[in-house]
């Protein structure tokens, strides 16, 4: 069950959860100008990372975790901290997240595989990571105020979607839980080499995949040098968040 902070924090992501890529119900859009896109395409084996800077100052990671991968996007050339860029504009927090490619939460591989595309937010700068990285402490100690704050600064982030183009996985034998049926519904149609050699298992193993992700650059902002740049219009960017600030 979640608390109160968290249910704040979940906002709109039930929403996005049921139906992959949608925007939360809640949220009201504006008119967006015209802005870039930094596009990435790599392959990654099981204990095995992919990073990449998109942008001058910020990099995409795909990092390879025991259960998986897991998205994480940072500054570039400079120490990590606790959290990242994608983490805090991405809510729900210690949950399912579609940063996560992975058998956590009782994800089978097929079903890690099958929530296919995966968007999610990174914080546009250093500004405004900070802003979301000092609200983000006090809504987990549960001030609900914080925690509304919180949730309006990350729905206003830029948008990136991640795309799995081919992925081999070992299946998982469980029953699917509810919420990977929720949004794990493109299996099927996503290109895929099943392996049975490894026997049977609970959850299965993703032990490849070939992706692509598209990341929306805030206005003015460009893709690094070397990196595949598109341009077109921005995302409208909501402009009231349900609980939260204007």
């Amino acid at each position: 069950m979640k608390t109160p902070v968290e249910a704040v924090l979940y906002g709109g992501m039930a929403a996005a959860l049921a139906m992959p890529g949608s925007a939360p119900a809640q949220v009201k859009t504006s008119t967006a100008a015209s802005c870039g896109r930094a596009v990435l395409t790599g392959e990654v084996h099981e204990g095995q990372s992919f990073e990449q800077v998109f942008t001058p100052g910020l990099a995409f990671k795909l990092e390879a975790i025991a259960s998986g991968w897991i998205v994480r996007v940072f500054p570039a050339g400079v120490p990590r901290g606790l959290h990242d860029y994608a983490e805090l504009a991405t809510p729900p927090y210690s949950s399912v997240t579609p940063l996560a490619v992975s058998t956590d939460f009782s994800f089978r591989a097929q079903d890690a595989v099958g929530w296919n595309p995966r968007r999610f937010r990174y914080a546009a700068s250093a500004e405004a990571f900070a802003r979301m990285q000092r609200a983000y402490d006090p809504a987990m100690r549960g001030d609900a105020a914080a925690a509304a704050t919180l949730a309006s600064l990350a729905a206003v982030q830029p948008e990136a979607q991640l795309t799995i183009l081919d992925a081999h996985l070992i299946p998982g034998a469980n029953d699917q839980v509810p919420m990977a049926a929720a949004v794990a519904s493109h299996f099927s149609t996503t290109p895929h080499e099943v392996d049975q050699s490894g026997g049977q298992q609970v959850l299965g193993r993703v032990t490849s995949m070939r992706f692509t992700v598209a990341l929306n650059l805030r206005p003015g902002a460009r893709a690094a040098t070397g990196v595949r740049s598109e341009t077109g219009n921005c995302p409208a960017h909501p402009t009231k968040v349900e609980g939260g600030a204007s």
